[in-house]
């Protein structure tokens, strides 16, 4: 099994860069797909068969999921370290390409979330304009494959370097894909879900030293247990999957469909 390597890891079929985030936003630069997935997510891998194929076909998957690391770590006696889409976040902002107005599209998962990304954005100094934002649609309803023929027609208009999606776990990575392998030209894509949410208030602020401790979770979850609870607690699977199928990628279930929600993952 290819179990290590000095800039990634193999996991479920899945390379999974290991690295700083400052290293990861270089490597972005050429372009491509950054994807960030979560346990939540990443246990349905057997089913979905949509975010399957997006994961397969991203130029980087960071270790977002603290539950994956401390999972893999104790079954392979290995030492892979996590970056978070928090941390990716951060760094991805400091930069001057990404700070530039109209050099970036943000995809924000409702009205709500872009008023208060937006806010946030401009509080540190960061302009969007407003061409420059798309409030995304319900994708992927009745199991159906995620495409979007307007937001595709309005990157080729204003082709801007970066393309940022804030939509749900498991959807946006899907909705990443389309676009990389849709699109004339080449941006880089990168499916960072709720990270902003976390510091703009639309979901609960994690400060940096609990994303450090891998207790987002936990915020979340303090902050709305109906919500976060069960799906913290359903992600125990993940581990199931982990220990069968190590760095191979998971069968396909008879019953294998895709989702559709925009709800931050």
């Amino acid at each position: 099994m290819r179990l290590s390597g000095p800039d990634y890891r193999v996991i479920l079929g899945i390379h999974f860069f290991q690295g700083t985030a400052k290293n990861a936003v270089r490597r972005m630069r050429r372009g491509g797909l950054l994807v960030v997935p979560a346990a939540p997510a990443l246990k349905d891998i057997e089913r979905d068969l949509g975010y399957r194929e997006a994961l397969r076909n991203a130029d980087v998957a960071i270790t977002d999921s603290a539950f994956m690391v401390m999972a893999w770590n104790r079954l392979h006696h290995d030492t892979m370290t996590r970056l978070s889409g928090l941390e990716y976040l951060r760094e991805l902002l400091r930069q001057p390409d990404v700070r530039a107005a109209g050099n970036c599209l943000w995809v924000m998962a409702n009205d709500e979330a872009a008023k208060k990304n937006l806010a946030w954005l401009l509080e540190h100094k960061i302009e969007v304009h407003e061409e420059c934002v798309y409030v995304a649609p319900v994708y992927g309803a009745g199991g159906t494959e995620i495409e979007d023929p307007v937001l595709l027609e309005k990157l080729e208009r204003y082709k801007p370097e970066h393309i940022i999606v804030t939509v749900g776990g498991g959807v946006q990575e899907q909705l990443g894909w389309y676009l990389k392998r849709t699109l004339k030209y080449r941006p880089a894509i990168h499916c960072i879900g709720a990270a902003i949410a976390f510091l703009s208030g639309d979901q609960v602020r994690i400060p940096a030293w609990a994303d450090h401790l891998y207790l987002g979770w936990l915020f979340r979850s303090l902050s709305e247990p109906k919500r976060f609870i069960p799906r913290y607690w359903d992600a125990r699977k993940l581990f199931g999957l982990l220990r069968q199928y190590h760095d191979r990628l998971p069968s396909t279930m008879p019953y294998a469909t895709g989702r559709a929600s925009n709800a931050r993952s």
